[in-house]
């Protein structure tokens, strides 16, 4: 959610036909968790200020989490005409706890308007009283320049890929346990991230003996990360369902198409919205073990393929491309011509 507010702001930014202003968190992973809520009580204040005086049209928050500030401004941005919209992720939605319990179903009434990143993210808003009305699904965009199209193995599936934060929800340990042993042995497994399934995913190579096919790689660097998605053939995205959570989109796919690689995922929540089946990877049935392993033995590796998911990606989802679909929406919010 941290990379979307910044790289959208950024864009935003860039544009000489809005006047646009920025209050966007910027920090370190490391400390992001704790500079945010000292920064959501000093954005707070400026918004009170920027609503009292009026001169602005639309406030965009990045994601449901900023967007709890439009409970604290709703009455005076009502007054000065401020249209308040919000960026749904997923996770931010369907949290589950006191959190959801007490400031989602608040947050969303406030809100004029909610852009989920995913159809998914927005049926998951409408369930929790948002109406169909006031929601407009905008994809994730990514920063395609900061990739290039890598060679991959070039010949048959070597190396495959998945990125994220090992919780059970990303069905990477389910993949170790159910899929790999299915593959042949040359293909190997390599996995970016850190999180609470580590110990999982370890405990599914020792049991299945596949030790020396397993990476386990912990957080990498951005510049770690381009390397390693031009070097893979195929990004694997093996989600399961878990209540409570959810892929609202998967950016990571964005990522990997920029280099031109495909992914193999989970037909599932958010991640329908990504793929586009034999153009930048293939959707499989979740939980499939089979079909797992027949998508990731016949996808093609060519240079042509390669060529296609990243062209694909390009023209879909660079932010530029997205950032033009956000100033038409929230225009129209402003003048009150926005439809589904």
């Amino acid at each position: 959610m941290q990379r979307v507010a910044v790289e959208l702001s950024d864009v935003l930014a860039k544009r000489d036909d809005l006047q646009y202003r920025q209050l966007v968190l910027r920090s370190a992973w490391r400390w992001h968790h704790i500079q945010c809520a000292p920064w959501l009580a000093v954005t707070a204040a400026r918004l009170h200020r920027i609503a009292s005086q009026g001169q602005t049209d639309v406030v965009l928050f990045s994601s449901m989490v900023t967007g709890a500030l439009a409970t604290l401004i709703r009455k005076q941005s009502s007054a000065a005409n401020i249209q308040l919209a919000a960026i749904a992720h997923g996770r931010d939605v369907t949290l589950p706890g006191i959190y959801q319990t007490l400031q989602v179903r608040r947050t969303l009434k406030a809100l004029d308007c909610v852009l989920p990143v995913s159809r998914a993210t927005g049926h998951e808003c409408e369930k929790r009283g948002m109406p169909p009305s006031r929601i407009q699904v905008i994809p994730n965009g990514v920063t395609t320049s900061r990739y290039t199209v890598g060679p991959g193995s070039e010949g048959r599936v070597q190396k495959l890929l998945s990125v994220g934060r090992l919780v059970k929800r990303k069905g990477f340990a389910w993949f170790v346990d159910q899929v790999l042993p299915m593959l042949p042995s040359h293909i190997e497994y390599w996995i970016a991230g850190t999180g609470p399934e580590s110990e999982a995913i370890q405990h599914a190579a020792t049991a299945r003996g596949l030790e020396a096919r397993v990476h386990l790689l912990g957080r990498c660097s951005d510049e770690h990360l381009a390397k390693l998605y031009g070097e893979s053939d195929l990004l694997i995205m093996p989600n399961l369902p878990v209540e409570g959570d959810m892929e609202g989109f998967g950016v990571v796919m964005l990522e990997a198409g920029s280099s031109g690689t495909p992914a193999i995922a989970a037909n599932l929540e958010g991640i329908r919205d990504v793929i586009t089946n034999d153009v930048n990877g293939r959707l499989v049935p979740s939980g499939d073990a089979s079909a797992f392993k027949n998508a990731i033995l016949n996808y093609p590796t060519s240079p042509t393929a390669r060529k296609k998911a990243h062209n694909h990606t390009t023209a879909k989802f660079s932010w530029p491309s997205v950032a033009e679909l956000y100033v038409r929406h929230l225009r129209e919010l402003h003048t009150g011509t926005l439809t589904n």
